[in-house]
């Protein structure tokens, strides 16, 4: 036995021969532990395993292998003794052992964990959200029930672990699936429609949420999260045997932990985005990534030429050159590359070279000079003679886009004069918009809703964004060009943080009177 299963003989099954029938048989024990069935029979075992052509003699041979690894323990069974003879013969009880069941439980997570599909779990923002008004309301009474409390933070726990992980695991393999590593390309083109509606609802959904969940968790402030700390601590430490003050604080200090860890990622700190934020961004970024990856695809179907592909293909025409010279010719034929004599070839030095040919393999110091135009030599190029090629007049182009660049400017300043007054204002107020005016204002809440309640600036850093809810339970409706976009309505406040370069001149005042 080698030096790792002398020390932990428990995972000595895993790597044995019959490794397979091993862990069936560790699995029916673990299976039926969660069933509260703390033994079984050989018999049992047998059954659970469901194997037509393994034998009574095999099972109770593995079950003894098991035991001698520290995986089952045996007792003897006396049960149903009808005669003497039955009572000598040994019959037994198997029964896990704490090791085997840490050993099997462990490589039951480890194979979970790779056959685990990642989410984007949806439905957990609106636990969370739904789980922290509980714990709000919670916070509003004098007292707090220990057991409610730390039943609201442990599923809050669950199902926050349970989003952070999915997304992860889920960013992580759509990453993969973007680099095309091992992905299967009809297949990757079949879904791509459903996975872009997939990021689009989530990214969205994430917006709405993330804004409830960093409100609800601005009401918790420090004394309250340590109020939540201690009342969980109390309760997780109920039942210890010996509980001390220094395992209550331990306790405590662990779910202060984890309540700010929750915080950190909905809210993000001054000049650091929350992780909702750059999950949201991630997601975002995937879109045209998965596009581009998409139109990768279709070119590599339909276009003629493949550079990749090309020089693929030649690299192995290489490694299947019988011979060096083999090799050499490959090169010649497939980059067209000759000796440095006939880069400038003209008719006297054709002549020359037919009265004294120059091998291409002689050396340089041995072979006749050879004479390179000037013009050659210091710019890289010849001249050749002959009328030069017309100029081609792009100022028609150039006015053309310079009209557009200054249409699309003023576009852009309206927009921005309209939206940035820089006075509370309801969304219900806003009236109608243009469309650049509209997608400027949804970009602008979207950054306000994810960094919850306070001024923040834009991504360009040109406008300070504040917004807080009306809580007066009135509806904005908003109107544009391509139709009505209504929602909760919100006190939003546009400021200007520099003047803008390319604002409109303000409009001259009127005259003074006499």
């Amino acid at each position: 036995m080698d030096t790792s299963s002398a020390k932990l003989p428990a995972f000595t099954y895993l790597t044995v021969e019959n490794a397979a029938l091993y862990r069936a048989i560790m699995r029916s024990f673990v299976e039926a532990r969660e069933r509260f069935v703390l033994h079984l029979r050989p018999a049992d075992v047998g059954r659970a395993v469901r194997d037509g052509g393994l034998d009574s003699a095999s099972v109770e041979a593995a079950l003894q292998k098991l035991c001698e690894w520290g995986n089952l323990q045996s007792h003897l069974d006396t049960a149903d003794v009808a005669t003497v003879e039955e009572f000598y013969r040994p019959r037994f009880l198997y029964q896990l052992t704490p090791q085997g069941e840490a050993v099997e439980r462990a490589v039951g997570a480890y194979v979970e964990a790779l056959a685990q599909r990642g989410e984007l779990k949806a439905a957990a923002l609106d636990d969370i959200r739904t789980l922290l008004e509980s714990v709000a309301r919670m916070l509003a009474g004098p007292e707090l029930d220990d057991s409610a409390v730390h039943l609201a933070l442990s599923t809050l726990r669950a199902r926050f672990d349970e989003l952070t992980t999915q997304a992860q695991a889920f960013m992580g393999s759509l990453q993969r699936s973007i680099d095309l590593h091992g992905a299967d390309v009809a297949s990757f083109l079949a879904y791509k429609q459903r996975l872009i509606d997939y990021l689009e609802r989530f990214v969205g959904q994430l917006v709405v949420a993330t804004a409830d969940i960093a409100e609800l968790l601005g009401r918790v402030d420090a004394a309250a999260a340590q109020r939540l700390a201690e009342s969980a601590g109390r309760r997780e430490i109920a039942d210890a045997l010996d509980g001390e003050e220094a395992d209550l604080r331990a306790a405590s200090a662990r779910w202060a932990a984890r309540i700010e860890g929750l915080r950190g990622w909905f809210i993000g700190r001054p000049g650091t985005p929350s992780q909702a934020e750059e999950l949201r961004a991630r997601a975002r970024a995937a879109i045209p990534a998965l596009l581009a990856a998409i139109a990768s695809l279709h070119d590599r179907r339909f276009t003629r030429s493949d550079r990749a592909a090309d020089l693929r293909a030649l690299a192995r025409w290489f490694a299947a050159s019988p011979s060096d010279a083999d090799a050499h010719r490959l090169w010649r034929a497939a980059f067209a590359l000759a000796s440095a004599r006939h880069l400038f070839i003209n008719e006297e030095a054709i002549a020359e070279r037919e009265a004294a040919p120059v091998p291409a393999a002689r050396s340089w110091f041995d072979a006749p000079p050879l004479r390179i135009s000037p013009r050659l030599r210091a710019t890289g190029r010849h001249a050749r003679p002959g009328r030069q090629s017309d100029v081609i007049d792009r100022s028609r182009e150039k006015a053309l886009l310079l009209a557009q660049q200054d249409e699309e400017a003023h576009a852009l300043r309206a927009a921005r004069a309209q939206l940035a007054t820089g006075r509370p204002t309801r969304l219900s107020q806003l009236g109608e918009l243009s469309p650049l005016a509209f997608e400027m204002l949804l970009d602008w809440l979207g950054e306000a809703l994810a960094a919850g309640e306070g001024e923040i600036l834009s991504a360009d850093g040109a406008i300070a964004i504040s917004l807080s809810p009306t809580r007066d339970g009135r509806t904005a409706t908003i109107t544009t060009p391509a139709g009505t976009f209504s929602g909760p309505d919100h006190v939003i406040t546009l400021r200007a943080v520099a003047p803008d370069e390319a604002a409109p001149p303000p409009a001259p005042a009127p005259p003074e009177g006499p």
